[in-house]
């Protein structure tokens, strides 16, 4: 039995025998950040809610990003209670905001609805590898993701949510802290059989606690590709304090 192929097909074929390994740089890009979500005590919470409302947060993000060290100058208060001193752990001592003793889920990551997607053909798996073409160019990725799975009449799924669970240890007075970044995100390489196949490139998303839709890990053919960091700058810091509890 003869098996045909398109012309498409050939031409693939033949560059698959004639260059068997490729490898590709994937980088995503744009505006996220990384973000602690920290449960408070009622009293905490009600220390510092209205201090938020009334004048910003300004103060409480001085508190929290010094209290590691215990030096921070207060603005709009004069002093913070004993009961409000959420910052420090049960030895009385000062932790970092990104190590928080009651942070129940930690962010860190570019947003779904503001990254961009740039996949570079490359010669080598190492650093600076020679780009051999452009894959994509800086696509938005919600719209690249679309794209394909609108071309299989929506049979792929290339948008999947991943497996955080937050909701249960999420307790009745939350703060978020979070610092804002713009720059790369992920960067990694992929090594694969033949050409890029975008059916097979997949994007796993969470949804945070502030509704936020997050890239958790990026996979293509079942198999995540590892990212060995990004480049971003930060654009500041911002906190935000919610209750669940009802009334």
């Amino acid at each position: 039995m003869t098996t045909e192929y398109t012309s498409e097909e050939n031409k693939e074929l033949i560059e698959t025998i004639k260059r068997p390994i490729r490898h590709y740089r994937i980088q995503l890009w744009g505006y996220g950040g990384e973000a602690a979500y920290i449960n408070l005590s009622k009293e905490a919470y009600d220390f510092w809610k209205p201090v938020v409302e009334e004048h910003g947060d300004s103060d409480i993000v001085t508190y929290m990003v010094g209290a590691e060290d215990g030096e921070y100058d207060l603005d709009e208060i004069e002093s913070i209670p004993p009961e409000a001193d959420f910052m420090k752990d049960k030895e009385g001592d000062g932790r970092p905001w990104y190590e928080h003793h009651d942070e129940f889920v930690h962010q860190n990551g570019v947003a779904y609805d503001s990254a961009r997607l740039t996949i570079e053909e490359v010669d080598s798996e190492e650093y600076n590898a020679k780009v051999l073409g452009e894959i994509v160019e800086g696509e938005e990725l919600s719209d690249y993701m679309n794209n394909i799975m609108e071309e299989s009449n929506w049979e792929l799924d290339l948008v999947q949510g991943g497996d955080l669970e937050y909701y249960e240890p999420e307790g009745d007075h939350v703060l978020q802290f979070y610092s804002a970044e713009k720059g790369t995100f992920f960067d990694g390489i992929l090594t694969s059989t033949g050409p890029f196949d975008p059916k097979k490139f997949k994007v796993i998303i969470d949804e945070f606690p502030n509704g936020e839709d997050i890239v958790t890990s990026i996979q293509y053919n079942g198999e995540d590709i590892e990212n060995y960091g990004g480049d971003t700058n930060g654009k500041g810091y911002s906190v935000y304090l919610w209750t669940n509890r009802a009334g």
